[in-house]
């Protein structure tokens, strides 16, 4: 028979088959469970004493037979159903599953695993695997593994053997031979990770010593703090509830560690298993709309308790009855003992030994064979000499000489250290289904994952705004770059930092690969402590840049393990974005992507934020209907804006000539800059601006605000009145005009953080007419001043294609 367009013999697949040692009787078939999509499928009974698994089989075929001729999917029965006269009865074959039944998602750990989940999905035509889906039993074969390993070859630079797919078919353990093969080595230069001997007080994490001195500044900072919420649903038993949240406590060494100064150096101390108090508060006699909003006031207060790392607890509970069968569980828990990856090990764990407690069981998860100590020591004792060294080198070495982004804030960065209340602005940002559907195959089709693609639009934003392709983009990482620190509660996350390759004008779909370089040689260094990395950058020339960005995007976590009980999203207010200007923080959620969008209100403003948020929802709207577009010919302004710029300031402008603008000007006309002509009543004043040599960069500029009104322009002045700072500029600013010898009055160039006045005199001449414009010409006088409101904008100003040493401010220079 045919299948896929090979001819295939069962009868030499089953021959195989039947020399394994553990197969008592093996039967293959060909299975079109969906239309035009023929498999094979193996049926295995396995002999006395032997269990051989489906990956086993496969790859033992694969060393006797051509690809080709390995079922896609195996169904492992104890016997297989016979006929009357005792052969195989094929007709009585079940149907493989799919998927695992009552398999678990477990959602994608790093961006290796992330990419490969999405090739699998391409070419599977799933809508989500996992990382412990096996590739083989989600209907994968031989051709499919093809598609697989061409892709991997495209994503990564690595040439994947078909074999490994076979010996490694879930994503997690494939992802181990990309990053193998990738030449990382960092996690399998490691020593082994193994529980060292209790009674001796162990040392901090390198990203829990940096969190202590933190502490240390400010330790009334509830910024610290990561909060949880479970709702359960049902007759709730308080008792039991306390006896999960103690058993909880006995189970992570992390719940009962405080963390105390020895001879000027912290030290952890673990207490013995305690049991954590319960606070309850019945709402139940309210209003629903009353006890909720009691509930939301309740569950802040409680989210910024204040906590003493060295006297501990470092962990606080308060259970909330909003109806008679409704409650939540609000958990408050120190960062330096937690991270989000660490509350959701809670939010599956509480509900399972909850059950145990409410039956009078013992715990039912398994014990843990380490913990957090165990990892602190276990780091402390690896990063040191020449693997410190080796990790550190590589990581300079990519970031070397990487410049700030100079965001264009409404204050100077300075005005976060004078501010006495640096506090976080919260815009929620959300994505709808279908948005999030158009750019998740985009990613797909990149081999890029959605992460990297979103993370690309955001340094395309910021390209928009500086003007700037090479900046430091801050991300975060779980820290759990090794399977036995999966199921531990722990400060384990690290900031990892992507270096953005945004220059010149690519195509999006240019951009995204070049972040997906990016991102994944961020990742070959995330063993690396944040802390140690900036202060070797500290030592280089210049120092360490600024990073004044973060993003963050969380895939789709496990589900529950229990129906009454649910995981209540809730963001952390304020902590990030006091170490950072802005912060874009998401999650993925039935299909789509919510979050928030937050900024540092010390440096920018509430109507900027919205303005910015808002620029990137275009954008990614634009990035997927056309992700072929060049960078600046993706939308940014809304029609509000685009209509505000171009017919309510009285000015519409266009280019022609040079090179394409980075800012909104591209965006208005889809011409490049060069020369610039500005639109009036009757007819164009038309300006010559030649490009100097040197002059690589376009213009940037940012998308306007509202503004008021500016002050009529006041009466033009000889050009000897200037200073010769201000003819430098206004040579530089215009060039020569053809033929004109009378004037008209302009203002107002702005840098980035202040406003200088410079009276510049603008000859001009109306095109195509011989007649002079007319000194005070109120055409002109209102075209100025729409000129004047667009260099209002908050954003520096570039004059021909480079900045004018004369136009910086004090503070600029």
């Amino acid at each position: 028979m045919k299948v896929r367009g090979f001819r295939i013999e069962l009868g030499e697949i089953e021959a195989a088959l039947a020399e394994h040692p553990g197969v008592r009787e093996a039967v293959v078939v060909a299975r079109e469970d969906r239309p035009g999509d023929v498999r094979l499928v193996g049926y295995v009974s396995s002999a006395a004493g032997t269990d051989p698994s489906p990956q086993a089989l496969a790859a033992f075929l694969a060393e006797r037979l051509p690809a080709y001729m390995v079922p896609a999917a195996w169904v492992l029965r104890e016997r297989l159903p016979l006929t009357a006269n005792g052969k195989v009865d094929r007709a009585a074959l079940p149907a493989p599953v799919e998927r695992g039944e009552g398999g678990a998602y477990l959602a994608p750990r790093s961006p290796v695993e992330e990419v490969l989940a999405g090739i699998w999905e391409e070419v599977l035509e799933l809508e989500r695997v996992g990382v412990e889906d096996d590739f083989f039993a989600l209907g994968g074969h031989s051709l499919v593994a093809a598609q697989v390993t061409s892709r991997v070859l495209q994503a990564f630079s690595v040439e994947l053997p078909l074999r490994l797919l076979f010996e490694r078919p879930t994503v997690a353990a494939l992802a181990a031979e990309v990053e193998r093969l990738r030449g990382s080595g960092a996690a399998t230069a490691a020593p082994p990770l193994v529980r060292a001997p209790r009674g001796t007080e162990a040392p901090l994490s390198f990203r829990q010593e940096w969190r202590w001195l933190l502490d240390q500044i400010s330790p009334s900072d509830t910024g610290n703090n990561v909060p949880l919420a479970l709702t359960l649903r049902g007759a709730v038993s308080v008792p039991a509830l306390a006896a999960a949240l103690a058993a909880e406590v006995e189970r992570h060494e992390s719940l009962r560690t405080r963390f105390v100064a020895v001879g000027g150096r912290p030290v952890q101390r673990i207490d013995p298993p305690w049991r954590p108090p319960l606070p309850f508060v019945d709402l139940g006699g309210l209003p629903p709309a009353a006890a909720e909003r009691e509930a939301a006031r309740l569950g802040e207060e409680e989210w910024t308790f204040p906590f003493d790392v060295a006297r501990g607890p470092l962990l606080h509970s308060l259970l909330l009855r909003l109806e008679e069968e409704v409650f939540v569980l609000l958990l408050t828990l120190h960062h330096i003992i937690s991270d989000g990856w660490s509350m959701r090990v809670l939010g599956r764990e509480l509900p399972a030994l909850y059950r145990a407690a409410q039956a009078g069981l013992p715990s039912p998860l398994p014990e843990l064979p380490i913990q957090f100590r165990d990892f602190a020591i276990w780091q402390r004792g690896w990063l040191q000499g020449e693997a410190l060294e080796s990790l550190l080198g590589a990581a300079v070495t990519r970031l070397a000489g990487m410049p700030h982004l100079d965001l264009p804030t409404d204050r100077p960065p300075s005005a976060r250290r004078d501010s006495s209340a640096s506090s976080a602005g919260l815009l929620p940002f959300e994505l709808d289904a279908a948005l999030t559907a158009g750019l998740s195959a985009l990613s797909r089709r990149q081999g890029a994952s959605l992460f990297m693609t979103i993370l690309a639009a955001f340094t395309g934003l910021l390209r928009r705004y500086t003007g700037r392709g090479d900046f430091p983009v801050a991300i975060i990482s779980a820290g759990r770059t090794r399977a036995e620190l999966e199921p531990l509660v722990g400060y384990f996350t690290n900031t990892l930092v992507i270096r953005a390759a945004a220059e010149g004008d690519p195509g999006f779909d240019e951009l995204l690969a070049r972040t997906r370089g990016a991102t994944l040689a961020a990742y070959d260094h995330q063993d690396l402590p944040f802390s140690l990395l900036v202060e070797a950058l500290r030592a280089q020339p210049g120092g360490p840049p600024r990073f004044e960005v973060l993003f963050l995007l969380q895939p789709q976590g496990s589900e529950v393990a229990a129906t009454d009980a649910e995981v209540a999203a809730f963001p952390v207010v304020g902590t990030q974005a006091q170490d950072f200007a802005l912060v874009l923080d998401l999650v993925e959620v039935g299909g789509g992507l919510i979050g928030t969008f937050s900024y540092n209100q010390a440096l920018i403003d509430s109507t900027t934020a919205l303005r910015w948020r808002g620029h990137l929802e275009s954008l990614l709207a634009g990035v997927a209907a056309d992700p072929t577009r060049p960078l600046t010919e993706l939308p940014l302004l809304s029609e509000g804006e685009r209509h505000q710029v171009t017919f309510e300031w009285g000015e519409a402008v266009h280019f022609d000539g040079g090179p394409a603008p980075i800012g909104i000007w591209g965006e208005l006309t889809g011409a490049p800059a060069g020369r610039r002509a500005r639109r009036l009543a009757d007819g164009t004043l038309e300006v010559s601006a030649p490009e100097p040599a040197e002059a690589k960069a376009a213009p940037a500029f940012a998308a306007p605000a509202p503004i008021a009104p500016r002050e009529p322009v006041e009466p033009a002045r000889s050009l000897d009145s200037l200073s010769a700072a201000k003819r430098k500029l206004l040579a530089k600013r215009i060039g020569h005009i053809k033929g004109a010898d009378r004037f008209v009055s302009s203002s107002c160039l702005k840098c980035q953080h202040c406003i200088r006045e410079i009276d510049v005199l603008v000859p001009g001449q109306v095109k195509g007419s011989d007649q002079e414009l007319p000194l005070l010409d109120e055409d002109a006088i209102r075209a100025e001043q729409g000129h004047d409101r667009l260099c209002d904008l908050g954003e520096r100003v570039a004059i021909d294609g480079f900045q004018d040493p004369d136009h910086l401010c004090d503070r600029e220079r």
